[in-house]
């Protein structure tokens, strides 16, 4: 594999108390020496089989000086002799590079939709997503448009269970692990109704939203019950562009979800539209049906009830609307932090079977495969 050489350092710089690095692709950033000594990854600091730090970093000198420093192997590595060792230390342009402040993971890989952008592409055959080449494709579909349906699947639960341990594990949930649904009045979750729901995200009412839901159609012998997905993403960032205002409102606002029933109480709360610390959007949790009580001040009442209509009138909207009617044998799967789903009413039988994946374990098949 060739190497990325526009990653390398070509000039360093030591300094009082930090290394200034120059990268041959002109960016260049200031570590502090403090920063460096706690990432050293030689023996005696860092343990190679599990990837952990051996250093007792509150043990370091905070005023802790680099004796010696230079370039090696034409700028792959810095080589540093700290004040309080004598061996050399290596640390690797790439390492040093994906932890300047200025670098961006973001390969552009994301593609936000309405209805018309999506393609006859978006389904994929069970047996090509099993061999390694066509697996990635099903999670660079996932990670790109955040949703995919996978074709001629046994139908039974050994398709889901086999995909969900491909790319992590079944997480449990008030529902199970593995689980089966259609219409049952007995339960007390809408999704167990065959009325039409609108577009939402699962989980409000749960500290950590399952990230990956997989539904497997069993058996159809019905009119109606399409499977909805709405690209959240392109919700926001529309919201963004035409009405900042409102766009702040759901951000800021931390909407609590209730789940009560079936022996439980569940509560959890947080905005709709999740920014990150560089303000990019993480997360979208919006759930009208889970909703619960809470107060503010009428003013601010006013603003956030004409936000989440403007959100919820946009899902609803066919313009963001991809619509299907899932066929026995096909597996609908789909990014729950991102993609709303819903589903039309109906009539009929339509058996249903399916799992949750946390968002951890799909972030780390991403990663394993080199999509973030």
């Amino acid at each position: 594999m060739t190497k990325n050489r526009s990653n390398y350092v070509n000039k360093i710089e030591v300094l009082n108390d930090a290394l200034k690095v120059s990268f041959a692709n002109n960016s260049e950033d200031i570590f502090p020496n403090l920063w460096l000594r706690d990432h050293a990854k030689d023996e005696s600091n860092w343990d190679e089989r599990s990837n952990q730090r051996k250093t007792f970093t509150a043990g370091l000198n905070p005023n802790i000086k680099i004796k010696k420093a230079n370039i090696s192997n034409e700028g792959e590595y810095i080589d540093i002799i700290w004040s309080d060792a004598s061996n050399n230390i290596k640390y690797s342009s790439e390492f040093l590079y994906k932890n300047s402040l200025k670098y961006s993971h973001d390969k552009n890989q994301i593609k936000i939709w309405e209805n018309k952008e999506i393609k006859d592409d978006i389904f994929l055959n069970y047996k090509n997503i099993i061999s390694d080449e066509g697996f990635k494709n099903l999670l660079t579909k996932l990670y790109s448009l955040g949703f995919a349906v996978i074709t001629d699947c046994k139908k039974d639960m050994s398709s889901v269970e086999l995909l969900a341990k491909k790319i992590g594990y079944v997480r449990n949930s008030i529902f199970g692990g593995l689980w089966s649904f259609e219409s049952n009045a007995d339960m007390a979750d809408s999704a167990y109704t065959n009325e039409e729901l609108r577009p939402h995200t699962d989980s409000t009412y749960s500290n950590d939203a399952p990230g990956l839901q997989l539904l497997l159609c069993c058996e159809y012998d019905a009119k109606g019950g399409d499977s909805i997905m709405v690209d959240g993403l392109k919700i926001a960032e529309t919201i963004k562009s035409k009405k900042k205002d409102l766009f702040e409102v759901l951000t800021k606002i931390e909407v609590p979800g209730n789940y009560t029933g079936d022996g439980v109480i569940l509560e959890a709360k947080r905005p709709i539209i999740k920014l990150d610390d560089k303000n990019r959007i993480t997360q979208i949790s919006f759930n009208n049906y889970d909703r619960a009580p809470f107060r503010l001040n009428p003013e601010l009442t006013k603003i956030f009830y004409e936000a989440i209509s403007l959100f919820d009138n946009m899902a609803n909207s066919k313009q963001y609307q991809w619509r299907h009617i899932l066929k026995p044998g096909e597996l609908l799967i789909f990014n729950n932090w991102r993609v709303l789903h819903g589903r039309g009413s109906f009539n009929g039988k339509r058996k249903i079977k399916g799992c949750y994946i946390n968002k951890e374990d799909f972030d780390s098949s991403c990663k394993i495969n080199g999509l973030i």
